[in-house]
Parts: structure tokens; sequence; C-alpha cells
């Protein structure tokens, strides 16, 4: 008999639909639901609606995994559509030393930054990778995420990047979160070729890009186009690269400065492109043209101390999606917390509740690809849900728990009761 499992009485339930990518006033269209129930058979929705049409249909029977929702809301599971969840060694100095006011530029030059982190993940063995990320996991699961983009980029050599991108892949079998690999080689030019860059990026485009499609171990190709690390025309190289070895295009872009990454983007056809600290009007412009998604990272803008984020508002009247992630990282994204990213991009970016949670829902799925079967709650797609006490607001009260358990493809994973 398949296996059912119904989540009962909510007070309401905030379904997403209506297509993907959310944009312009329908980024707010959250499609909520009154007194609903969600109905799975074998993790796939098969009802969503008043929970009377539910107890009238005797949905789902007997022997039925039954979740009790009453008086809470029930959302999505987040989709988190930009992470760097793999890594080795540990940066937390580095925060401190940011917190006494070094600067991240500072602390680069001596040898942290990006490099530090590559010389441990150099280092460290699949096993050990594993388990790390594993507890990363653990804890972005806790905070509601049931999905989640995951990079390659700090091993910057064949052998550790694509050692990275097999501990994604194992870690893809082994823990309730959905994973969905990019390579980012691309990710900083290693210190060996700093005097010869052009060797690492035909390094890239010939070796490592064609082992990653070859080794069906990535699905997406990303690059940091910024000032001192991949310039536009390095990127649009590399990204088409990946492009010919059949890797989706997503890029880092306008981080630190305006450096024409939206408008790679846009040329390219990128699905994303993500930070966007510094995209200037004629980048937002060329990114609607061409409908890319505009991933913002608040986390990542208030653990480096940037000073700004992301012009979500023009973003949004500029009728470009828009989609928020975590940046989960060493060096900058501490925070594993989705709700807590939605909080900044209520408060620093002036997004509104609504906005934030389509963009960490349907519009973050669609992001990656995902959104067929993820960041949504109808009929036909997985029942990935976030149960929690009292109302969606409540997600913006930081340091608060307000979930109350997440259900991955109709299991509960994870439950605080």
């Amino acid at each position: 008999m398949p296996a059912s499992t119904i989540i009962r009485n909510a007070r309401v339930v905030f379904t997403c639909t209506g297509g993907a990518p959310k944009f312009g006033p329908a980024q707010a269209d959250a499609r909520p639901i009154r007194d609903a129930s969600i109905v799975a058979t074998d993790g796939m929705i098969t009802f969503v609606g008043p929970a009377a049409d539910a107890d009238r249909r005797g949905l789902p029977g007997s022997g039925a995994t039954v979740v009790e929702a009453s008086g809470c809301t029930v959302i999505p599971g987040f989709v988190d559509p930009h992470t760097h969840v793999v890594f080795g060694g540990d940066r937390r100095e580095e925060l401190r030393r940011r917190l006494a006011g070094a600067t991240y530029a500072e602390v680069a030059a001596e040898g942290g930054g990006i490099l530090s982190t590559v010389r441990a993940t150099r280092e460290a063995t699949e096993d050990g990778l594993t388990s790390a990320a594993r507890a990363r996991l653990d804890q972005m699961l806790r905070c509601g995420t049931t999905t989640c983009e995951a990079k390659s980029g700090y091993g910057l050599q064949a052998d550790a990047e694509l050692k990275m991108l097999r501990v994604i892949r194992r870690l893809n079998a082994e823990q309730p979160i959905e994973l969905v690999p990019t390579f980012m080689g691309a990710h900083e030019i290693p210190v060996e070729h700093r005097a010869n860059r052009r060797f690492y990026i035909d390094q890239l485009v010939r070796q490592m890009i064609p082992a990653a499609a070859r080794d069906g171990l990535a699905e997406w190709c990303d690059v940091f186009c910024e000032t001192g690390v991949y310039t536009p025309d390095e990127s649009e190289e590399i990204l088409e690269a990946g492009s010919r070895h059949g890797l989706k295009p997503r890029i880092h872009a306008d981080e630190l400065a305006e450096s024409g990454g939206a408008l790679v983007a846009a040329k390219v056809g990128a699905r994303s492109a993500d930070h966007l600290l510094y995209v200037a009007s004629r980048g937002i412009h060329a990114m609607k043209d061409a409908g890319v998604v505009a991933t913002l990272l608040p986390i990542a803008a208030f653990y480096l101390k940037l000073g700004r984020f992301a012009p979500a508002r023009e973003l949004i009247e500029g009728g470009v999606p828009v989609a928020l992630a975590t940046d989960l990282n060493p060096g900058g994204g501490f925070s594993p917390s989705m709700p807590f990213a939605m909080s900044l991009a209520c408060f620093g970016m002036r997004m509104t509740l609504e906005e934030a949670l389509v963009a960490s829902t349907i519009n973050a799925a669609y992001a990656i690809d995902r959104h067929d079967r993820v960041g949504s709650l109808e009929a036909g797609k997985q029942l990935d849900a976030v149960i929690l006490d009292g109302e969606a607001v409540d997600l913006l009260k930081v340091g608060v728990p307000a979930i109350r358990a997440v259900v991955k493809r109709g299991e509960v994973c994870w439950s605080g009761q």
C-alpha cells in the first residue's frame, strides 16, 4: 500500500503557487489558504485545500502519517540556491579580526580569506569534508532548508575540485536535504598561478570543466566575476565552456563593485546572477530582458560589514525575479538560516514578508531549476514543508525558534518537539 501523509488543520498554508519565477507585483503573491490540509502519497502532494474538503473526501485513509498542524502555519520547504557548504578548515578567527577593524581585503592580503580555505580543503580527506559538511547541513535542516545548491571552489586544482563534488554527491545520498551541485573552479586564481592566470583559465576550460561534466558530478558552472578575480571576458569564456559540456551557467556578480557580472549573466543566458550589491540600472534592465534571476545574499553583506545591501526594491520594481540565499561559507556566510536571510531582506532591503517568502521558496527553486518539483505546495510536487508555531511573521524573530517541524518528501525529518 502506498505511504500516505497528511498535514492537517493548519491555520494557514502559504502555497506559493502560480508559476515560476514570480516577479514585479507577483513577487508578493504567496497564495495563502486558510484552515487547510495537505495530503501526499509516496512523498508527492495529491491535495492542498480546505481541511473540510480533505475530511469529506476521507483523505488519506487509515495507516497514514498524520501531522497535526492546528494553530500552525505551513510554508514550502526553504530552497537555498547559493551555498559553499563543503569546505575544510575554520576561519572564525578572521571574523574576530574583522570585528576588531580589519577589512576583508587586509585579511586576504595576509594569506587569509578564500585562499586560507583552499589550503585546508586541499589537505582534507573526503571523509573529513563529508563529516564537516553534514553537520552544517543538519543546522540548515533545523532552519527549514529542504533543498540547497552546493558549490565546489575551494580546491582550485582538478583533484581537489572533483573531491569536493564527490563529497556533494555522497552527501546527497546520505542526508535529507536535496543537493544541487555546482562546479566553481573559477572562485579565485590560485596563488601558484597568479603570475600566469591564463594557464589556470586554460586548465578550467580544457581539463576541469570537462572532467566535472564527464563524471556527472556537476549540473551548474559558476564564476566569481569581480575586480581582481575574473574579468567579464574571462567569466564569459568559462561559462560558455561549461555550457558546451552541458553545465548550466550562473555567476557571482557585482558584489564588491560594478564588475559587469550582471551584463555577462544576461549575455550568456545565466539562470541566476548572485550578490548584486553594486548592480547598476543597465544591469537590471539586461537581466530583466534575459530572464535572469537576482539571487541576493544579505547574510554575506551583513557579516562582511560591507555597509550596504543589494537593491532589492529596484530589482523587483524593474521586473527582475528575486531569490534569497544564505551564502553559507567559512568567511562571510556564518549563518545557515534562511529565516535570518528573510529578516535581513525585510529590514535591510525593504522587502515585504510575502516577497521574502516567495524569494526563499518558489523563486529560489527556479534559480536552481528545481521549480518543477519543489518550492511550492501543490499537487504533483514533493511534500517539502516547514511547519511553524504561530504565524509566518514569527520567522523574522531572530533567535526565537519558530519552526515546529520540517518535512521532506512526506516524512518528518526534523521535529523540535
